[in-house]
């Protein structure tokens, strides 16, 4: 176990899925989402935002399709 790797390699290819309240959006964008309560919010390892989706099947499937591996954050 004395092999030395780049932690931050292996976290290339995650993004982060995490639920969103709609009513935390600004007003333009809860115009545009009609009903819905929550959205999923698509996250770099950095932070970035990379997508806001209608559910959490998306969310993923979009990840995969990407060929990125999406993990949720509570």
């Amino acid at each position: 176990m004395d092999t030395k790797f780049d932690i931050n390699e292996l976290a290339t290819d995650i993004v982060y899925v995490k639920p969103v309240l709609a009513a935390d959006l600004p007003d333009d964008m809860r115009d545009q989402i009609g009903d819905l309560e929550t959205l999923f919010a698509v996250h770099n390892s950095e932070g970035e935002q990379l997508a806001l989706v209608a559910n959490r099947k998306l969310a993923f499937h979009l990840a995969r399709e990407n060929d990125m591996n999406p993990v949720t954050v509570h």
